[in-house]
């Protein structure tokens, strides 16, 4: 293992500096790995760019300790980017928070400060998180957004005693941009190395790296036998592009594992599904290409005339509607596999985890997923794919759809629960 880079809020910088750092070893010639805490297709991918090893989702709340130590394991040094603030999970209780990743690896954590609207209010701040929980440990900080040399001494002087990896400028060369569901993803961004090598350099120049390598080992350890995910089938279609990016490695990983066969494919590049057992649709951006994608008659045709199961998550699940209708009031004609009509005109924001019971359908059993899109549902009609609870339990409305050889639904299957 190695340590955790969190944060006391969002927006605190967790992610530029999680990819200079991850950059910055790469460029010393040292092999480390990145993960991310919590339900996050985005940032991991930007994992995978700044370091070359893949990169993989550790959520405390779907997944058990032995799984997570499991996935954690592995001959390369572990540098994971939290969620939120380091103390922030599900209700009731917080369960899930990049806090309880700490606990169940036992690693250190690098509290990483915006610093840029105070001083030495800095060390009550930090003080607070050193002594909230014994069994977290905050191994020192990374103070960012500081606006000045004097602004930079004020800091230090307030967090004497305090181990500080790092104090790092203000600057706006590094702003990210975003749209609805996080940052623009990494596949879509043509000056992706330039960032990247952009946030090496700053945090190489204002940050400690030879202490922060310091906190750096592999581990091997796996706490025991871990229960895997079953594929749904043996021989699996996957849609694989800008539009349907969204898919968790280990989910993948736990198929072939199983000795599924994994094929790929490009919706957007009017790739027909192959001939399989399964075609998964998963979550993406299908709004933003919906003309292509309405357009593309080998793709759509190649659902229709299958006699495969096809299952489709959130931007998957409206791809097998009727029709989805963009942020600019266009409809467009989906695959039409399902009595759906989905809407960005007006959006709304759904957002949770969510413990699913499978009622029918590809996914057997009982999972935990996430749910997270600004979609509306104009229309839904049919037989429901999921009895659902949220995170606290409360029962919700049945969630999806299943008619003939197609089922889906909004919810992201993360683990079996």
């Amino acid at each position: 293992m190695s340590f955790i880079l969190a944060a006391p809020a969002s927006g605190s910088g967790k992610t530029t500096v999680t990819l200079g750092i991850l950059r910055a070893f790469k460029n010393r010639g040292m092999e480390v790995r990145g993960a991310k805490s919590g339900p996050d297709y985005i940032d991991p991918r930007f994992h995978e760019a700044a370091c070359g090893q893949s990169c993989l989702n550790l959520d405390a709340w779907a997944m058990t300790a032995a799984r997570i130590t499991s996935l954690a394991a592995g001959p390369l040094p572990l540098i994971i980017e939290g969620a939120m603030g380091l103390f922030d999970g599900a209700p009731p209780d917080g369960k899930g928070a990049t806090a309880d990743l700490a606990r169940i690896l036992g690693l250190p954590v690098i509290l990483i400060v915006d610093a840029g609207k105070m001083a030495g209010s800095v060390a009550p701040l930090v003080q607070g998180f050193i002594a909230h929980d014994a069994a977290v440990r905050i191994a020192g900080v990374i103070l960012n957004n500081v606006g000045s040399p004097r602004h930079e001494a004020m800091l230090r002087r307030a967090l004497a005693g305090v181990p500080i990896f790092g104090a790092i400028p203000r600057t706006a060369a590094l702003t990210q941009p975003s749209r609805h569901l996080g940052l623009v993803q990494a596949q879509e961004r043509p000056d992706l190395e330039a960032y990247l090598d952009a946030a090496a350099t700053l945090i190489a120049k204002h940050c400690d790296m030879n202490e922060i390598q310091t906190l750096l080992h592999p581990s091997t350890d796996a706490r025991g036998p871990t229960r895997k995910a079953i594929p749904p089938a043996q021989r699996i279609a996957i849609a694989q592009d800008a539009a349907f990016a969204f898919c968790y490695p280990h989910l993948l990983q736990d198929w072939r594992d199983a000795g599924a066969e994994l094929l790929f494919f490009s919706p957007l590049a009017d790739e027909p599904a192959p001939e399989t057992d399964l075609i998964y649709l998963p979550g993406g951006y299908p709004e933003l290409y919906a003309g292509r994608l309405a357009a593309n008659a080998r793709f759509l045709g190649s659902l229709r005339r299958s006699n495969a199961q096809i299952y489709g998550e959130c931007g998957g699940y409206m791809t097998l509607g009727e029709v989805l209708i963009d942020a600019d009031g266009t409809a467009h004609q989906m695959a039409g596999l399902l009595a759906l009509e989905t809407s960005f005109e007006k959006r709304a924001l759904h957002l949770g985890y969510r413990d699913l019971q499978a009622l029918s359908g590809p996914f057997a059993g009982t999972w935990k997923g996430h749910e997270f899109h600004y979609a509306t549902t104009l229309k839904t009609n049919g037989t429901p794919l999921f009895a659902a609870a949220d995170a606290e339990g409360t029962p919700l409305p049945a969630m999806g759809l299943i008619q003939d050889n197609a089922s889906g639904s909004f919810a992201h299957i993360i683990d079996a629960a």
